[in-house]
């Protein structure tokens, strides 16, 4: 530990109340960004927010967007130029009635587990925004200036579905171009474990429609002698992936390398237990590629699944139809070397060529974005992961997310910088649900971990 961070982390302990406090404050703003009812609410968040980092010496504003501000400050000088990713709008709290108290009147409470933040947006993402922030405060008020150059980037669109962010980016890429950037959207592996998010997940959606007759038929003046497209559509999705769970797509592998033996190392040390893992949701064996473990097929394979189906009569009772129609939504998660326009274009060949006369088909596209795999042989990344070890139980560790983070592959296409994905969230932290809640010692700890991390890097 440097003789510059011990006094911070002091700072840190004895401000926590005073910390809680103004985290409180920014969670009774509902700033809810897909409800145009709170427009008014997401810029009082973001005027908020620019208020509190001007105060720490920033210099910040709210920005314009078609949408909702950002939020963008500068402070601070020499070192690594770090720009910090948070997001400030919050899910809708519906459904309303199963909230155990209102959802912006947030309290701490205490629970068999522990002390907790319970309010919308505690752990998504205002929570753990704030934790940052309040690292920032407190290196401010011990040495008088922040660690190093920072810039702030806090989004108000987040929660429905960054429609401003791409071209904000490319409209102010100089100004928001920095040597690595820090997101806290994240969460830790265990309550015991922090991590490092360093592989996200790509996604690339595609509804498929077949169609056969010209309307409903009648299915025993019919059946038969028509062509069902229920039954295409079956043949179709049963034709996906082959007996071993591998993806029949025509060249959906190309570009997917194995995982690094010392990433593997690190992920077998963590005690994961896939069973368990199934067991919680009912399940027993695994259904992905054969020789797999239930880690590398959530964290760093590419997977295809189907979402819904819809078709024909589905309806109290029955009724016996013979459908013009029949639509799939079907996602591919993609990982690093895959590119998502291709494979959308190999998949769309493979189903037109298993249609059989007299059916058509059509696609709507939702979303085609590509995988994300941080450098992890930037020295920084093993200087945050002993930082970030120096503060919990348990080492921390280099994770996959089986999810998508898109504002991180917008980081490296558009402003060409890896991203340091650091959060401290749990699982049971209800986010996007009634009664969403932050721990307290998640709100504590992730202070003193960035305070540590920005030591480590921003000096």
């Amino acid at each position: 530990m440097s003789s510059r961070l011990d006094p911070v982390l002091a700072r840190i302990d004895a401000d926590l109340d005073q910390a809680l406090g103004r985290l409180l404050d920014l969670l009774r703003i509902p700033s809810i960004s897909t409800d145009p009812a709170h427009a008014a609410d997401c810029a009082r968040a973001a005027d908020w927010l620019a208020a509190d980092l001007a105060g720490l010496g920033f210099r910040a504003a709210p920005r314009p967007t078609p949408g909702h501000p950002m939020v963008v400050g500068h402070g601070g000088e020499g070192g690594r130029h770090l720009l910090f990713y948070g997001h400030y709008d919050v899910q809708p709290v519906d459904p309303l009635d199963l909230w155990q108290r209102p959802p912006f009147a947030p309290e701490v409470q205490e629970t068999p587990a522990g002390r907790v933040i319970r309010g919308r947006g505690a752990a998504d993402d205002k929570g753990q925004l704030m934790t940052f922030v309040e690292a920032c405060r407190a290196w401010v008020a011990v040495h008088g200036r922040l660690p190093g150059r920072i810039t702030m980037f806090l989004e108000g669109e987040e929660e429905s579905g960054s429609p401003s962010l791409v071209r904000f980016l490319e409209d102010n890429r100089a100004e928001l171009t920095a040597d690595l950037a820090l997101i806290c959207d994240t969460g830790m592996f265990d309550r015991e474990t922090p991590a490092i998010t360093t592989m996200l997940r790509g996604l690339l959606g595609e509804e498929v429609t077949i169609t056969g007759p010209r309307m409903d038929l009648h299915s025993g003046m019919y059946g038969g002698a028509a062509q069902n497209p229920i039954r295409v559509l079956a043949r179709v999705i049963a034709g996906l992936h082959d007996d071993a769970g591998r993806i029949t797509v025509p060249g959906f592998y190309d570009g997917v390398e194995e995982l690094p033996a010392q990433i593997r190392a690190q992920w077998e040390g963590l005690g994961f237990d896939g069973a368990a893992f199934l067991g919680d949701v009912g399940l027993s064996v695994p259904a992905g590629e054969s020789g797999r473990s239930v880690l590398e097929m959530i964290w760093s394979r590419p997977t295809c699944e189907v979402n819904g189906i819809s078709g024909g009569y589905a309806g109290e009772g029955f009724k016996t139809v013979l459908p013009a129609r029949a639509t799939a939504k079907i996602s591919f998660r993609l990982v690093a070397g895959q590119d998502p326009l291709k494979i959308r274009d190999s998949f769309r060949a493979m189903v037109r060529a298993m249609l059989p006369p007299d059916c058509s088909v059509t696609f709507a596209g939702h979303g085609a974005s590509p995988a994300s795999v941080m450098a992890v042989d930037d020295p920084a990344f093993e200087r945050a992961r002993a930082a970030l070890s120096a503060e919990w139980p348990r080492p921390a560790a280099f994770i996959g997310s089986g999810g998508s983070i898109p504002v991180a592959g917008y980081f490296k296409t558009v402003l060409g910088m890896d991203s340091m994905l650091i959060g401290f969230g749990n699982d049971d932290d209800l986010i996007h649900s009634p009664n969403e809640k932050y721990d307290l010692r998640s709100f504590h700890k992730g202070i003193r971990s960035w305070a540590r991390i920005l030591d480590a890097l921003a000096g």
